[in-house]
């Protein structure tokens, strides 16, 4: 990067909500340049915790360089610090392609892929949740051109079912939706299912083997992710591989550190680095790079909303390896109206890369007023 950073003039978080059961939360940079930088800290049911760590964090940025390198690389340990963080990150990231007139990928490294394989994630189109309903997400998302698609089936697995002796018999919902999108999608389609990190061990091998009969590309998060976890995460990878499926998770991770255990103790076969909770884009560029060398597949967690959809693309256009970014499919048409419907749409199963400067999209106001929940600036 040319020459000095402008200087930090306002910062200003704003949470949208598109739908009633989903929220967006997002970070604008103004510069003393008059340029805005966008990222995104989205942390689903968690906005009071973001805003509260943002207001210890961002006060302090007025009249500071908005310098990408300046981001602190000592990570807060908690999640919603680290939501804060990866925003500020993305924005700086945002200005500093501004700044430079070139997309964000052409500042990161060279450019490895022109578009960038998806997967769509059809769990919160899917409001009718019987068998039936998530069949008729997954035909919808097959005649948009998808190959591959995830689900997250196991709604009745709950806190309240494990401490009841019930996770077996509650797992029958979900085993019956698996058999109802496989039936409507085929063979030719990967189909992950995402378990959300409801199981105990005992019940995560059940669920492994009674899913294996569906051919699943991958099963993702059955249990509780901790570094004391990974034996058990190992043993359940190894089951699931000899039924032909991959073991996914690691999808709220902080950190290079964050991964570490889990990638030097092969607990997965996929590791989900999230743009939103790693800390910055240098830690995401950081964990491609070790997933590579430790010969686990690097598939970004991007289930929320399109300013961390263009900053995952700029990501995985650069790094070295990568299998599929998700993309939350079909929830609301605020996904595209947000940032003014330039970001590309998929098409045949791939996502081209934004267009413009930066991270090639910003913040529609008039939409973003429309759908605000609350907002908060500083200074």
């Amino acid at each position: 990067m040319n020459g000095a950073a402008p200087a930090v003039t306002r910062v200003r978080l704003t949470v949208a909500q598109p739908v009633p059961s989903t929220r967006w939360c997002f970070l604008e940079v103004e510069t003393a340049d008059g340029r805005t930088g966008t990222g995104e800290a989205t942390l689903q049911a968690a906005e009071a915790a973001v805003l509260e760590r943002a207001a210890r964090l961002l006060p302090a940025l007025a009249g500071r360089p908005a310098d990408p390198a300046a981001i602190a690389a000592r990570l807060p340990a908690d999640l919603p610090g680290a939501a804060v963080l990866s925003a500020l990150s993305q924005a700086f990231w945002d200005l500093a392609g501004q700044r430079a007139g070139q997309p964000l990928r052409a500042m990161l490294g060279p450019e490895r892929r022109a578009a960038v394989a998806v997967y769509a994630n059809i769990n919160r189109r899917t409001r009718d949740r019987s068998p039936e309903g998530f069949a008729a997400s997954a035909r919808i998302a097959c005649a948009a051109g998808f190959d591959a698609i995830k689900i997250a089936p196991f709604d009745e697995v709950s806190a309240a079912a494990r401490a009841g002796g019930q996770e077996a018999q509650a797992m029958g919902c979900g085993i019956a939706r698996i058999a109802a999108v496989r039936a409507e999608v085929g063979t030719d389609v990967a189909l992950m299912v995402d378990c959300h990190w409801r199981f105990t061990r005992a019940g995560a091998e059940a669920m492994i083997a009674a899913v294996a009969p569906f051919g699943l590309h991958w099963v993702e998060c059955p249990l509780p992710e901790r570094p004391e976890a990974v034996p058990v995460l190992r043993a359940l990878r190894a089951q699931a591989n000899r039924l032909g499926m991959r073991l996914a998770g690691c999808e709220t991770e902080v950190g290079l550190a964050g991964f570490e255990p889990f990638a030097a103790g092969g607990a997965y076969d996929v590791m989900m680095p999230d743009i939103k909770y790693v800390g910055s884009i240098d830690e995401m560029l950081a964990i491609g790079r070790r997933l590579e060398r430790a010969g686990v597949a690097f598939s970004p967690h991007n289930p929320s909303g399109p300013v961390s959809h263009a900053a995952s693309l700029q990501v995985c256009a650069v790094v070295p390896a990568m299998e599929r970014l998700e993309l939350q499919f079909d929830e609301t048409p605020l996904f595209d109206a947000v940032t003014g419907g330039v970001l590309p749409r998929p098409a045949g199963g791939r996502a081209a890369l934004p267009a413009g400067p930066g991270l090639g999209c910003a913040l529609d106001p008039a939409v973003l007023a429309a759908t605000m929940a609350l907002a908060r600036s500083w200074p």
